[in-house]
């Protein structure tokens, strides 16, 4: 996967990887330098790099519906890589590898070259930055509120 294809894919819903527990399904709202970011209904907002995706998949029909809206003041869809949004995510509860067996969560407090170092509870984990598949940070976003047939009130 790259910047172009994800650009073409931009404000589109879509699939990332065809299953197992680091498949989502969201929207595509940013394509930077190594990074995409997807806003999915599960998880929020999910920055993935693009040297771990296996596949992306679109729905011809738009079958694949999404009920969520990007929040607009969301500062961290614009950072040139994957290194700055980890940068500004100092600090704050991260979820690392989401949904699989290295999947870790907790306070992101340091970023180095080659490694991270998360802290939770009394544990402090170091992850190799080559070996972060995706992270997520934050509130879970707002669903959309369904259009109420005004005939049944």
């Amino acid at each position: 996967m790259n910047r172009e294809l994800m650009l073409s894919l931009l404000n589109k819903v879509v699939r990332v990887d065809r299953g197992g527990p680091e498949s989502r399904v969201g929207k595509v709202f940013s394509a930077q330098s190594d990074y995409f970011a997807l806003l999915t209904e599960e998880d929020g907002i999910v920055f993935y790099k693009y040297q771990h995706i296996k596949s992306i998949t679109q729905d011809s029909r738009n079958g694949m519906k999404l009920n969520v809206e990007v929040p607009e003041d969301y500062p961290f869809a614009s950072f040139m890589d994957f290194r700055s949004v980890l940068n500004e995510l100092r600090h704050k509860w991260v979820k690392i590898n989401r949904g699989g067996p290295e999947s870790v969560e907790g306070v992101l407090e340091e970023v180095f070259d080659d490694f991270i170092t998360i802290v939770k509870n009394e544990e402090v984990i170091r992850v190799a930055m080559f070996h972060i598949r995706n992270v997520s940070y934050g509130p879970k976003p707002e669903k959309k509120p369904e259009k109420q047939d005004e005939e049944n009130n």
